[in-house]
């Protein structure tokens, strides 16, 4: 299954999160360092999940990009 990630660079890093799994969050010092990390944060997110006896949700966001045209 394929999950929606966000990556948005903040001053120090980078920061990403999966919104279709609340919580499973990830950082690092470079883009390629956070989708490493956040692809293992997905892992053992599921793993919990399932460890846990709960429901893995299923991957329900759509990422667009949407041009902004100036007024």
């Amino acid at each position: 299954m394929k999950y929606a990630v966000v990556i948005e660079k903040t001053q120090t890093n980078y920061s990403a999160y999966v919104p279709d799994l609340p919580g499973c969050i990830a950082t690092g010092q470079t883009l390629t360092e956070v989708e490493s990390e956040i692809q293992l944060a997905i892992e053992l997110h599921i793993q919990g999940l399932l460890e846990d006896d709960l429901t893995v949700p299923s991957a329900t966001s759509i990422v667009e990009y949407i041009e902004a045209i100036a007024a």
